[in-house]
């Protein structure tokens, strides 16, 4: 077990060594905004041409005054936006994003990652056991498919105690989905689709942490289960609390969980806790436009069967837009999914993602 163990981290860190280095190698693209009111912009190009009318020689036209005003304008913007890139971490940046868009009913806010990996490569045997149980017969799976993650929440309450003014209350709604869409053999099905409602409270903190910035308190209700019949059936409920910290452009969560017992007869997975522990840990680094990510699990049982799993992730721009990223990912130990929870995937996928942590 031992020897499987150094296996695993060993293979896990060459692989994100490569991520890493791809990521070095394709240079840091850093976007401008042209985030600026526009009566402040309309009042400086009027200064600005008024000035220009001044001092210019009487052969120039208005258009070329009228470039040389908007050139001068978005300089000056690129500047503070640089200037602003410097003082705001990271972490500050989305709570700032987050709260402008608080005040609009129409507005649902992302919460986990949203991303498709439209080729998502699994290196190990393809968990084809609870298929085969269920169907009676042989099912092949193809070791490529595409995964992808829908995850938005709402704030239903803010400020529960309100003579602190502290303490939002959130519903949020997570969907991850492993499509075998590349296998018409069998009719290209979802393999396993995962549907995680969770309520939680947010609290705002200042605490120091090591040199770090505890930013949030958190705790919350999640049920998660993949809607499907015995012997697919997979399902756990937990409650959690969650430490959210900064320091500068680096977020580390720690997420510790109690699973809440449920009946031996309807408890389809009453394992499920020595292969996905007892909470997670997840670090995320922005630097420029790419955002590194790294999350652990593990039982904490170092002398017996240890098990957890390890995750890294790398957003990057895209020439020509900043609607989406490109986005890879790779995925090492157990638990990926539910239907997986007790069997062990190392995967790779690149795709796009739509929102990221920070």
């Amino acid at each position: 077990m031992m020897r499987d163990n150094l296996k695993f981290v060993r293979e896990s860190f060459r692989i994100f060594a490569v991520i890493l280095g791809m990521g070095i190698a394709s240079g840091m693209w850093v976007d401008f905004s042209l985030a600026q009111s526009p009566e402040g912009q309309n009042e400086e190009f009027a200064a600005c041409l008024m000035r220009m009318l001044g001092s210019v020689e009487d052969d120039v036209t208005v258009g070329q005054i009228k470039e040389a005003c908007q050139a001068e304008i978005a300089q000056t913007i690129e500047k503070q936006d640089e200037f602003t890139d410097s003082e705001e971490n990271a972490l500050e940046r989305r709570v700032r994003l987050e709260d402008s868009s608080f005040g609009n009913l129409w507005t649902i806010t992302p919460h986990k990652q949203n991303y498709i990996l439209l080729g998502a490569y699994n290196f190990s045997s393809p968990n084809e056991g609870p298929w085969e149980e269920a169907a009676g017969e042989d099912i092949q799976l193809n070791k490529t498919e595409v995964k992808f993650q829908v995850s938005f929440k709402f704030m239903l309450w803010e400020d529960v105690l309100k003579k602190w003014k502290n303490g939002d209350l959130y519903f949020a709604y997570t969907q991850l989905a492993m499509w075998q869409v590349y296998n018409r053999g069998i009719s290209s099905p979802f393999r396993d689709t995962n549907y995680e409602p969770e309520a939680f409270l947010a609290f705002d903190t200042a605490w120091d942490i090591f040199g770090f910035t505890n930013r949030f308190f958190v705790v919350g209700f999640a049920h998660q289960s993949n809607g499907r019949e015995e012997p697919l059936s997979r399902s756990w409920n937990r409650i959690y609390a969650n430490l959210i910290m900064h320091r500068g452009n680096l977020v580390l969560s720690l997420k510790p969980w109690v699973r809440i017992p449920e009946d031996a007869e309807s408890d389809d997975n009453p394992d499920i806790e020595d292969y996905l522990g007892y909470g997670e840990l997840r670090t995320i680094y922005r630097t420029g436009s790419n955002t590194f990510g790294i999350m652990l699990r593990n039982n904490l049982k170092f002398h017996g069967d240890n098990r957890g799993a390890v995750q890294f992730d790398w957003s990057f721009p895209l020439p020509g837009t900043d609607r989406i990223k490109g986005y890879i990912q790779y995925f090492n130990g157990y638990g990926e999914c539910l239907l997986d929870y007790n069997a062990s995937t190392s995967r790779l996928g690149a795709g796009f993602l739509l929102t990221d942590f920070l």
